[in-house]
């Protein structure tokens, strides 16, 4: 049917354009034929008149010599109106020639250009076969792309199906993952409250024990006080004096100290219990030493604690929180990182830190900072999973080292300046060495690992799962673990390196004895006066 309509189609067209081609040239060769029409009138008119001048001659010759007394006026009259008559056919006769040779002129002309029409004709009836040849052909591709059409159609039903089937799908998996995350939410509260009870259940154990242990401390010495007290000249004792009849204080530089193995029957000076009994009865917070694998009393007391109540010097570092602050060795020089991803070091110059430049590289918050022991390198670690290192005095950025699959909560120099660690939140530890700027070791602590110190051969590590971890850097093993309260925080050693110094989220600051591997030490801080009365 199709095919039906596009031949009439093109059939009309050339029957159309033919009639538009009669017309116009029709209208070309109109005036043309008139003309000639005319001339072919006229000349059969000279030729009918012709003969009736022929007729009318011979008449009047026939009459002049049948007649020949007839008025010679009259015959005067005729001759010249018949010479004129033939002036005017001859001057009609020569324009008719005229007409005639360029009404022939123009049928030359109209000949050639019938030519020419005729051969733009054959021109054109190539190229109508031409065109019907590329009609047939692009209704041979319109063919093949209605059938493509068609395939595309069916497909595209076929993805709407699916698309509708992975849209209800999409929908359950969602209403799922709404009520898991629900539970989710349900299970970490309860978790919360679980943990809250048992939190408080620990602090008012602690604190129960806590009591215990001062009240026994107190019960102790109020019976040393009581009892006589030996005193030989060659002990260890210092009596302090009361100051006016009043019983003093005791200087925070004076060591108070007793050797037991000495006694005398010489009674006690008056001011060493009022002495005893003013270290207890400040008001003031002070902090207990113990030891939690000993259950006696304390080894020591912190007759004085002095804690900062003015700042010396207050000014803004950062556009934003500053997560680590370190001096550098031997010099008044302070580093200082915070979460507008810079590092900037202040000179400490009469009580006021003045800038000296920001170390730029970063693309994340800074979270620790270290010096190497010449002062001349330092060491960033970042939330970007990566740490950097910077000359001081160009604030160049020289490493930059990744490899880390989470922040980066500290790093720091080994002793030797040429290889450092790195702790993430990745549960893994690192060994770089910047010589040739590649990861040596990497080990596997099990937990988020929050701050590093090293000695020569060993890295100590603290860790979210409140333990702290002393590693071998030759074996790529733990050494020992040490189990603390709470979540470790950071980590800091003596100059001796012989003892670390940890502080955790238990409110608890522990001196851990390198040598033993053993707490030796627990700070707290609590108020005597209510300790006391408890």
């Amino acid at each position: 049917m199709a095919e039906r309509r596009a031949d009439c189609t093109w059939k009309r067209h050339i029957s159309e354009q033919l009639k538009l081609r009669d017309r116009v040239q029709r209208q070309a060769f109109e005036e043309l034929v008139h003309q000639y029409h005319r001339l072919l009138e006229k000349s059969d008119l000279q030729a009918v008149l012709s003969e009736r001048y022929q007729t009318d001659k011979y008449d009047v010759q026939r009459g002049h010599e049948s007649s020949a007394s007839s008025d010679s006026s009259r015959g005067d009259a005729l001759l010249q109106e018949m010479s004129q008559m033939r002036i005017k056919h001859q001057e009609e006769l020569t324009e008719l020639h005229k007409k005639r040779g360029e009404l022939a002129q123009s049928v030359i002309e109209l000949n050639n250009q019938i030519q020419q029409k005729d051969k733009e004709i054959q021109s054109n009836e190539a190229k109508t076969l031409e065109f019907q040849q590329q009609i047939m052909n692009l209704e041979g591709d319109c063919r093949e792309l209605r059938s493509f059409l068609q395939d595309l159609e069916r497909a595209n039903q076929t993805l709407k199906d699916e698309y509708d089937a992975l849209q209800i799908t999409f929908s359950a998996l969602e209403e799922k993952l709404r009520k898991t995350t629900e539970d989710n939410q349900e299970l970490v509260s309860r978790w919360m409250a679980e943990k809250a009870q048992e939190a408080n259940k620990l602090n008012a154990e602690n604190e129960k024990d806590s009591r215990r242990r001062q009240a026994k401390l107190q019960k102790e010495l109020a019976d040393a006080a009581k009892e006589p007290l030996p005193i030989d000249p060659d002990d260890d004792i210092e009596v302090l004096a009361e100051d006016g009849g009043k019983g003093g204080e005791t200087s925070p530089s004076r060591a108070l100290s007793r050797t037991p193995s000495k006694r005398l029957s010489h009674p006690p000076p008056p001011g060493l219990l009022d002495s005893i009994s003013n270290i207890f009865g400040r008001r003031a917070a002070n902090s207990f030493s113990s030891s939690p694998e000993n259950t006696e009393a304390p080894s020591g007391v912190c007759a004085d604690v002095r804690v900062p109540s003015t700042a010396l010097h207050v000014f803004e570092a950062h556009d934003g929180e500053v997560n680590a602050v370190r001096f550098s060795p031997g010099s008044r020089m302070v580093a200082t990182g915070g979460m507008d991803r810079r590092v900037k070091l202040w000179e400490v110059v009469a009580g006021h830190c003045e800038a000296k430049g920001a170390l730029t590289g970063s693309n994340a918050g800074i979270t620790s900072i270290d010096f190497d022991s010449a002062g001349s390198y330092l060491l960033a670690a970042s939330n970007d999973f990566a740490s950097r290192i910077w000359t001081v005095d160009d604030f160049r950025l020289r490493h930059t080292l990744t490899g880390h699959s989470g922040k980066v909560l500290s790093a720091r120099f080994l002793l030797d300046n040429t290889r450092i660690v790195s702790g993430s939140y990745d549960r893994t530890l690192k060994l770089w060495d910047l010589r040739s700027k590649v990861c040596m070791k990497t080990v596997f602590a099990g937990s988020s690992c929050n701050d590093i110190v090293c000695t020569e051969q060993c890295v100590m590590s603290g860790h979210f799962d409140k333990k702290v971890r002393f590693w071998d850097i030759r074996a790529e093993s733990i050494v020992q673990e040490l189990e603390l309260f709470g979540r470790v925080t950071s980590l800091d050693l003596n100059h001796e390196r012989t003892e670390l110094l940890s502080c955790s989220r238990d409110d608890l600051i522990k001196i851990i004895d390198l040598r033993t591997n053993s707490v030796r030490q627990t700070f707290r801080s609590v108020s005597l006066e209510t300790a006391a009365s408890d």
